[in-house]
């Protein structure tokens, strides 16, 4: 039997749609699929308010009565309005070692590109530049990130066979986090901070209803801050204050540090305890690993950088070295050894001059593919 595409929308195909990751990756040491919860959140057009100004549809790949792949299509009004581009994105891609099934699964959703008008189809991208991004394409045998996809490296010999070409990559550091305190750093910090009057948020001493009005200026300023980067698009109210909720769920108080002048967040830098070895035993429910969640949470050797952003007019005020000082001394604080930048644009050259000074390795590579649609 050939291949059967099947487009989905119950929530009983969708739970297949999500499961078939978690079941495609059981027993791969360095996979961390995502929990249901997050997905079907993500998939709902009530919770998800990028739904506004998306459209999206899901397939399933069936063979031989089997699922066998998935993929779903997004069309971004509000990234190819802010581009000028005709664009249909895809995620969630997922495919057991078969050409076919691939092949019919991309041939479906460009026979949806065509009934739009679009002219070409990039990917793994997903709703917001918040989301996981671009398909790894070196550094099988490393651990996945909270914020990372991972697939096996067939998937791109996959790409490859359907012509698809590079768009753009992220690159993931490996840092070693230094086991002395840099006083140079610390100094410079205190001086910058004196000469432009800011000031650190006590970030484990702020009322909750207070910290929620401080969180949710970061993620104005990452709004501002990323707004250059490749298949970033504005966000909504709706759509920071879910983020928010996210953040809290792994948020570690010494991890983070928010800069203001006069009461007003002008940068900020957050990570958090690297969530691999959590999200593998959870199987899509968090609930099965509570135990690895707060041991982790305690006390993890590991650390993930989730981001970090600056208004423009404090660029070239030493406020990166504010946001590097505060986090740093968090690490040491609790014995971490190693901090994951996770997946970092190329391109963007003022994050990866963070790590200039420190002992790094280049250990993972993702990769927005492209596809013309003809």
């Amino acid at each position: 039997m050939g291949v059967t595409i099947k487009e989905i929308s119950t929530k009983r195909e969708k739970k297949q749609f999500f499961k078939f990751l978690i079941d495609l990756y059981r027993g791969n040491p360095y996979a961390a699929p995502s929990l249901y919860e997050d997905e079907f959140a993500e998939f709902n057009p009530d919770i998800n308010d990028a739904f506004r100004f998306c459209e999206c549809r899901m397939f399933l790949a069936y063979k031989d009565g089997k699922i066998v792949g998935r993929v779903a299509g997004i069309y971004h009004k509000g990234s190819n309005d802010k581009t000028g581009l005709k664009q249909l994105r895809f995620t969630r891609f997922d495919v057991i070692d078969d050409f076919e099934v691939t092949k019919a699964l991309f041939d479906k959703l460009k026979e949806w590109a065509k009934q739009l008008g679009m002219d070409e189809i990039i990917g793994p991208m997903s709703f917001s530049d918040l989301n996981e991004e671009g398909m790894l394409i070196e550094g099988f045998d490393q651990d996945s990130t909270y914020i990372e996809l991972y697939n096996y490296p067939y998937y791109v010999q996959h790409m490859e066979k359907l012509g698809a070409y590079k768009v753009v990559d992220w690159n993931c550091y490996r840092i070693t986090v230094p086991q002395e305190t840099d006083e140079r750093l610390e100094r410079m910090s205190d001086l910058i901070m004196k000469r432009n009057n800011y000031t650190i948020l006590d970030v484990a001493h702020t009322p909750k209803k207070k910290l929620d009005d401080y969180i949710m200026q970061c993620m104005t300023v990452l709004d501002i801050s990323f707004r250059n980067l490749y298949g970033t698009s504005p966000l909504s109210d709706k759509q920071k204050a879910r983020f928010m909720k996210t953040i809290y769920s792994v948020l570690k108080p010494e991890f983070a540090c928010v800069v203001l002048q006069n009461d007003k967040v002008i940068g900020y830098g957050y990570m958090w305890p690297a969530m691999s070895e959590v999200l593998r035993k959870a199987r899509g429910n968090i609930i099965k690993a509570i135990i690895p969640y707060i041991r982790t949470m305690k006390r993890p050797l590991v650390a993930e950088l989730g981001s970090i952003g600056v208004l423009d007019e404090h660029l070239k005020k030493g406020v990166t070295a504010i946001i590097m000082n505060h986090c740093l001394k968090g690490l040491h604080k609790n014995g971490t050894k190693y901090l994951e930048s996770g997946p970092e644009l190329e391109t963007n050259h003022n994050v990866q001059n963070l790590w200039k000074n420190y002992e790094k390795v280049l250990n993972k590579r993702h990769r927005c593919w492209g596809l013309k649609v003809e």
